[in-house]
């Protein structure tokens, strides 16, 4: 008998009938859970991702657990917390843990071919990270390593180092349209590069891509079409709370963020809103273009979809702006899962008011493709039959240190600087309007959550005495002192002919 050929041995293989599904794993950057058309929102327009929700589950409880760009995306990454994982600031030059499987590197070890196009936001900044290939955008980052696809691509188009000469800022509330032609943006180009890339993929094996959105993050120029699109719209105006109004009584953490980002006048945050909204439509919308691939490449019915964010924005909400605080702006987070077109797991048209995590993300894929979950994941599937009872959450180790512990109903927030404590029934009280920290009422859900917290202690929360024997006593950070912001918010400025070098592990865009 002769002996086969590779390419024969090849066809022959598993592959050519393998039966699992492909798997698309979408994530966006900044992004508040309440900030879609079927969430109620009264004026943000998400046609696709409502048509998405209604063709799957929608989780409203789903969260941060550190809503923090770089940590979210580790804990997304590898399906562990920060204790396991080690990162709760915003660690720039931290590497991936060597120790920890990433879901990347799960599915390609399963056989899948992997890719991801976007913000990967690791150190350095080329490491893959188990994909098989990564098509970079960093939102100029050129200084942690290169080179960034999306700054190639602009280069390609005749417009080298220029995607910040819009003047805007990664780290604030200043807008304008996009200042070069439209398939240079940065939503464009990755949806673009995601379909063509879908298009060249091997046909003879599973894929899992992710796509990972930078928008509607910072710099806010989204294209003119959009901005004028919220013309005829009035966003709503801005939550507030009696806590929230009495500066003088805010936990030191929360003076941070308010001396870093001052408040706007309403007619200016009334823009900013528009601004943003615009930046999220505009994803929505190309979006399109990468279920649509999909579609005319036949691969649709049979591709697992999830999207999720690394974190959302207060956008004024509570006097407050930007992520790194656990109101529901700032962790609440949009998750959406669409199952195959055969799918009776997943089903259609539901929602789902368990509590879920970044963490859950890769066990829960890795369920659905029926690859076995790596022993350092703590996670678990979204479709297991107990739903977790308490998710706790942890951010940065200094002044502005939080802490939260939820239990699907009541979420406590607690700032280490200062002791001081919130929660919120979030039943009664979806905008967070009543602290209910020192009412007897709720004294046993108090110390239930808060012994949540002090078993989930890690770090500098034991190494300093915040927590000690169980009992979260915190510290005296002293007087606030007000800093100014030299940096403008970590400003980017002209990134050619030779990109700018400085220390990476230089810290900018925060409250000090």
């Amino acid at each position: 008998m002769a002996t086969k050929g590779p390419r024969e041995a090849r066809e022959e293989g598993p592959f050519m009938s393998d039966t699992r599904p492909n798997v698309l794993l979408i994530t966006v950057d900044q992004w508040p859970g309440h900030m879609l058309s079927c969430a109620g929102h009264p004026t943000v327009l998400t046609p696709t991702l409502d048509q998405l929700a209604r063709n799957g589950i929608r989780y409203t409880n789903a969260y941060a657990e550190t809503p923090i760009c770089i940590p979210a995306r580790r804990t997304l990454m590898t399906g562990t917390t920060t204790r396991t994982h080690g990162d709760r600031v915003f660690g720039t030059t931290n590497t991936m843990p060597k120790h920890l499987p990433t879901i990347a590197d799960a599915f390609r070890g399963a056989g899948y071919q992997t890719l991801c196009v976007g913000k990967l936001h690791v150190y350095p900044p080329r490491d893959r990270i188990g994909f098989d290939n990564v098509l970079l955008s960093e939102e100029g980052r050129p200084h942690l390593g290169g080179p960034d696809d999306h700054d190639i691509y602009l280069a390609d188009q005749g417009h080298p180092g220029k995607q910040f000469l819009h003047g805007m800022n990664n780290n604030n509330y200043m807008h304008r349209a996009w200042h070069l032609p439209e398939d240079c943006h940065v939503t464009n180009w990755a949806s673009f590069t995601m379909a063509r890339e879908m298009r060249r993929r091997d046909p003879t094996r599973p894929a899992f891509w992710c796509l990972s959105y930078t928008a509607p993050h910072p710099p806010l120029v989204p294209l003119q079409t959009y901005m004028d699109l919220y013309r005829q719209f009035i966003p709503p105006a801005p939550l507030a709370a009696p806590w929230s109004a009495a500066d003088a009584e805010l936990p030191f953490a929360l003076k941070m963020v308010r001396n870093y980002w001052p408040a706007l006048p309403p007619h200016v945050l009334e823009e900013v809103r528009r601004a943003f909204y615009a930046m999220a439509t505009h994803i929505d919308h190309q979006l399109r273009v990468v279920i649509g691939t999909l579609r005319e490449e036949g691969l649709l019915d049979d591709t697992v979809i999830l999207i999720t964010a690394d974190h959302g924005d207060m956008l004024g909400d509570h006097g407050l702006y930007a992520k790194r605080t656990y109101y529901q702006g700032s962790s609440n987070i949009p998750c959406i899962l669409v199952g195959r077109a055969a799918d009776t797991r997943i089903g259609t048209d539901r929602v789902d008011h368990r509590l879920v995590g970044l963490q859950d993300v890769m066990p829960t894929l890795l369920d659905l493709a029926g690859i076995p979950v790596p022993a350092t994941v703590e996670g678990q599937s979204m479709l297991a039959p107990t739903p977790r009872a308490v998710l706790t959450g942890d951010t940065l180790e200094n002044n502005g240190a939080t802490r939260m512990a939820h239990d699907g109903r009541h979420k406590l927030i607690w700032y280490p600087a200062g002791n001081a404590f919130q929660l919120f029934d979030l039943e009664r009280d979806p905008t967070e309007v009543e602290n209910r920290a020192a009412d007897p009422d709720y004294g046993a859900i108090r110390a239930r959550l808060a012994a949540a917290l002090a078993e989930a202690a890690w770090g500098s929360d034991l190494d300093a005495g915040w927590v000690r024997d169980g009992v979260l006593h915190g510290f005296d950070p002293g007087p606030y002192p007000g800093r100014p912001d030299r940096s403008l918010s970590g400003q980017r400025g002209l990134h050619y002919p030779q990109p700018p070098a400085f220390a990476p592990d230089k810290m900018v865009g925060f409250p000090t």
